[in-house]
């Protein structure tokens, strides 16, 4: 009998890798449709141009190592995280930043490695934090929410902005972070963060027109949109429940202990599961099956790390977002975990 002996991830849903990154894809379409409504076209222009630059990168990578060029790019792997990179990018950073980090992440972090099942870190991770520490300035020039925005863009405008640096009427990106009311806005994690080392409480940095109903201005409604995108990956089994429930209840449960020891320094444990990338973390990255760990406890394991990991880089760290760094984090202690919470072989005596 004859067995073929293929590389991870190793899924028994009966699905090809195609059909689960392209329901994974379908998925994000909550999350990204909000993030449409609320920041405008850029983000949809950089998600199509992170795509198409992933899959370039791709195809050229398969073709120096003479490799079937089609079957690679059918798996959606490439697609996938371009997907991710276009998603974690300022709507209005420049061009070459989405260029930089889709060719980085498919080169350098999954390719260099051997390619999809080989590669140590998520790639779409190590792409932002790499461009998120070489590139600060561009990558936390994020717009206020269309509500709080002095100027309207249109399509057009947010194409000139990328490519040129300047709108139809030339308004750069930085001005156009400026609110109706002539303050430069911030993320809301950014801006607690910023308000705190200033002397406010985290109620009175919360005082601001980025902040909706009990986290920021349209990020609430972001997060419950891959929220909802999550829920159906796990209906349909393209996920298994143990990261993404892990994660959520650990940084639920620190976030708890912290308010209630400090509310005054430490926001509530529902402005932390709703804000920044939170959610999108927790279902659509977190659970990635190359890079997380592969059995039960371990994924519980898994998850729990990188949910206090956020929390506490979130809280203490000089980066208002910690998701990326604590799913890198967590990256590196699989072997660990795995290696402590692999079940016994059956008939092995202890």
């Amino acid at each position: 009998m004859a067995f073929t002996i293929a590389s991870s991830p190793h899924d028994h849903n009966r699905r090809s890798t195609r059909q689960i990154m392209s329901t994974v894809i379908i998925c994000s379409a909550f999350g990204v449709a909000a993030q449409w409504y609320y920041f405008g076209w850029g983000t949809l222009i950089q998600i199509l141009m992170a795509s198409i630059i992933a899959m370039l990168a791709e195809a050229a990578v398969m073709k120096c190592r003479q490799r079937p060029v089609v079957p690679y790019l059918r798996d959606n792997s490439a697609l996938l995280t371009g997907v991710l990179i276009g998603l974690s990018i300022p709507p209005l950073a420049p061009w070459w930043i989405t260029v930089i980090g889709s060719i980085f992440a498919i080169v350098i972090a999954k390719q260099l490695y051997g390619g999809l099942g080989q590669n140590l870190f998520n790639p779409a991770m190590v792409s932002y934090v790499v461009l998120l520490i070489s590139f600060p300035v561009q990558m936390t020039t994020w717009l206020p929410p269309e509500a709080l925005r002095s100027h309207s863009l249109t399509f057009i405008d947010s194409v000139l902005a990328i490519f040129t640096g300047h709108t139809q009427d030339g308004f750069t990106p930085y001005q156009m972070r400026m609110s109706v009311d002539g303050v430069t806005m911030a993320t809301p994690l950014d801006t607690v963060k910023t308000g705190m080392t200033t002397g406010l409480t985290a109620p009175e940095a919360m005082h601001n027109p980025v902040f909706g109903q009990f986290a920021g201005l349209g990020w609430e409604w972001i997060n419950l949109g891959f929220l909802i995108g999550g829920l159906i990956l796990l209906q349909r089994k393209i996920i298994q429940w143990h990261i993404p429930v892990s994660m959520l209840a650990s940084l639920f449960i620190a976030s708890t202990i912290g308010h209630l020891i400090n509310p005054d320094a430490m926001t509530s444990p529902f402005f932390q599961l709703f804000s920044g990338a939170t959610m999108v973390g927790a279902f659509f990255i977190a659970t990635d099956p190359v890079t997380a760990s592969t059995t039960v406890k371990g994924r519980l394991i898994f998850g729990a790390l990188v949910g206090v990991l956020t929390y506490l880089i979130r809280t203490f760290g000089g980066f208002p977002d910690g998701i990326a760094f604590a799913i890198i984090i967590a990256n590196m202690c699989v072997p660990l975990i795995d290696h402590y919470t692999k079940p016994r072989t059956y008939g092995y005596d202890r």
